[in-house]
């Protein structure tokens, strides 16, 4: 089907309007490549790129908003500084995508593919990002708050002195990460594997450990530990 045929596409000939906002259209990957370039960024609400291939582009300080983006490809892209709003992305692929500084908000990347991407600076509020793999990514300073992370890949990730609040870590994987003085404030870690992973100075009261067996994290106080056992029914094995 051809463009003229699509309903609603309405993307014009000789460039956006002066928003530089286009609203509920069908796109390709020719459709964007398009639209203005990254001196320009675009505002995409309601738009359709399900399963479109975008690896590679530039969109660097783009915002989508209400988007379908299931199956989407941007391995490789350069996203810095993107804002994703109320977007649904299940499965999307991001590897190697350069995402800094780029924020999320209440949107839905369930068993994403984050790996070897750039995530510094960049924060997650409100999304659903369970199953992610966030394996190898460059993390300095990456934020998550409110955010479901259940099953979630991140070994090896810092959150040395970071207030964490409503995150639920779920049976992630949390091989060698960094909690160094980290506040947990109603947090979950129940059944995530945490083998390596340092604590110490971390707050524990705030976090659900269930099934966390001691011997898989190290240096964890001895006062925490008669909090765990009185307290949160850490089972011991």
């Amino acid at each position: 089907m051809d463009n003229a045929a699509r309903p609603g596409y309405e993307v014009p000939m000789d460039g956006l309007p002066s928003d530089r906002s286009v609203r509920e259209q069908v796109l390709t990957r020719a459709d964007v490549e398009r639209l203005p370039g990254s001196s320009s960024p675009s505002h995409l609400i309601d738009c359709d790129l399900e399963e479109v291939d975008l690896a590679g582009l530039d969109l660097s300080r783009w915002t989508f908003e209400r988007f379908n983006l299931r199956r989407a490809d941007f391995t490789d892209s350069k996203l810095e500084g993107a804002v994703w709003r109320s977007c649904r992305a299940a499965h999307a692929q991001f590897t190697g995508a350069d995402l800094c500084d780029a924020n999320f908000f209440a949107s839905d990347f369930n068993n994403c593919a984050l790996r070897r991407s750039t995530l510094a600076a960049a924060t997650f509020e409100r999304c659903k990002l369970t199953g992610a793999d966030l394996s190898d990514a460059k993390s300095l300073d990456v934020r998550f708050e409110e955010t479901l992370l259940i099953h979630a890949k991140l070994p090896g990730y810092s959150f040395r002195k970071q207030v964490l609040k409503k995150i639920d870590f779920g049976q992630a994987d949390l091989r060698k990460c960094d909690f160094l003085a980290t506040i947990f404030e109603e947090c979950s870690l129940r059944d995530a594997n945490m083998t390596g992973s340092r604590f110490d100075g971390a707050d524990l009261r705030g976090v659900d450990l269930g099934g966390l067996r001691l011997v898989d994290a190290s240096l964890i106080s001895l006062e925490q530990v008669g909090q765990l056992l009185s307290e949160l029914g850490l089972n011991v094995r």
